[in-house]
């Protein structure tokens, strides 16, 4: 029977440098997805990577394969294996599912509770879909992960208070200055984590914001909703010297401020501190700022205190949306059961059965001038009946080949013939 297994790396496993390494971006998951879709030993797969991390998920066509994948990330990164190896995780079967249940949970997040994991991972499944590379087996897995993770948000409360990553940066900062009435923020960056930031400011009550993008017309957009400044992504150097915090979650590839750039501007705010907050990966803020007087800065490490905190906090509804999970991988586990060909037959054969009789007795319930014998033989031509009708599909079914993938038939089978209870969303 075909296995699901899981490797990757995260925020428990491997610090932010290293995380960087191995992120994945749009274009290096399309590559990653092609060479899944196209390798021999691989059925099925899937490739999840965020801020915090990188995970591929495969169903191989024979043994673990997992040699194999760590070869690919090595090559597929440019990292040697020795660099990476100890912070990988690899979950097989049972292990693989609870962990991709609980990750789409927000149960493995930084921030327990966060509501962006579920619409990355929406995202990740469907660009699987798109370059065909999930099927049956990692479809089915992925609707439930998705149906299970709306549960635990509707029926928890470890989705209170919208916690994410941004709104512990804007914790931080309000930690920092104890007051943020006062203070001027720049957005560096103006996708979801930039306007969750923006949202999470205007509770503080802070005194300006300041958004800069590469594109200028998403800085302008976002500005603009929260009556705010957009500049020039050029203009960031010469913003600082205007601003207390700076909030960077852009998708660059290198340091979109540096050193050099910070030491002319401390010149010109005459030294007054100043805050970066940096919560993209890669990161974006040169982490040697820090030598510069009065200049800080905290990366997405950095917020994990607030992050304990918070767990702690939920510690009592975690225990509630585990209780889901485990249902979710109980229920899913017993439907990969079902796959088989045995389980199936028997299936279709045990509703066709009770179809009949059912029908049968309703009929004869009517027509009571009918002799046992004759209500024999009719009871004789309806069992003929069903089993005339599902030969053939049932021939079929048993008639695996090397080349047939049998989870796909198996299911269809299931659903032709309404075997399973509908997954809801």
């Amino acid at each position: 029977m075909l296995n699901i297994f899981l490797i990757g790396a995260n925020h428990k496993t491997a610090p932010v440098e290293l995380r960087e390494k191995l992120s994945f971006t749009e274009e290096e998951t399309l590559g990653a997805l092609e060479y899944l879709k196209e390798a021999s030993h691989i059925k099925e797969g899937l490739v999840f990577s965020t801020c915090n991390r990188t995970e591929i998920l495969y169903i191989p066509e024979e043994g673990d394969q997992v040699d194999a994948i760590i070869q690919f990330i090595s090559q597929h990164k440019n990292i040697p294996v020795s660099e990476f190896r100890s912070a990988l995780y690899i979950h097989e079967g049972d292990q693989a599912i609870r962990h991709m249940f609980q990750v789409a949970s927000s149960l493995d997040s930084m921030m327990v509770g966060e509501p962006q994991i579920l619409g990355q991972i929406k995202k990740a499944y469907k660009i699987a879909v798109e370059e065909g590379a999930s099927g049956v087996l990692l479809n089915r897995m992925m609707h439930k992960s998705f149906s299970v993770a709306k549960r635990v948000r509707k029926e928890t409360g470890i989705g209170d208070n919208a916690v994410s990553i941004s709104y512990a940066a804007i914790e931080l900062a309000n930690k920092i200055f104890s007051d943020l009435s006062s203070k001027s923020v720049m957005l560096l960056g103006a996708g979801e984590m930039a306007e969750l930031a923006v949202e999470h400011l205007i509770t503080h009550n802070v005194n300006k914001i300041v958004v800069a993008n590469r594109t200028f017309k998403n800085a302008l957009a976002l500005a603009q909703k929260f009556k705010g400044q957009a500049v020039q992504f050029e203009e960031r150097e010469a913003v600082l010297k205007d601003v207390d915090i700076i909030i960077s979650s852009t998708g660059a590839t290198e340091y979109v401020l540096t050193r050099d750039q910070v030491k002319r501007a401390m010149k010109k705010r005459q030294h007054k501190t100043i805050f970066f907050i940096d919560i993209a990966v890669p990161r974006d803020i040169d982490p040697t700022i820090n030598k510069v007087s009065n200049a800080y800065v905290y990366d997405i490490d950095d917020l994990k205190s607030i992050v304990e905190t918070n767990i702690q906090q939920r510690e009592q509804e975690t225990v509630k949306a585990d209780r889901f999970v485990e249902e979710a991988v109980l229920s899913f586990l017993k439907w990969m059961d079902s796959l088989s060909i045995v389980p199936t037959i028997k299936a279709i054969n045990d509703k066709m059965t009770t179809i009949v009789e059912m029908e049968f007795k309703k009929t004869m319930s009517s027509l009571g001038h009918l002799s046992q014998e004759d209500m024999d033989a009719v009871r004789r031509m309806t069992q003929a009946i069903v089993t005339r009708t599902i030969h053939d599909p049932i021939r079929f079914l048993r008639n695996t080949g090397d080349h047939r993938d049998d989870s796909l038939y198996l299911n269809v089978a299931r659903q032709l013939f309404d075997l399973d209870i509908p997954e809801k969303e």
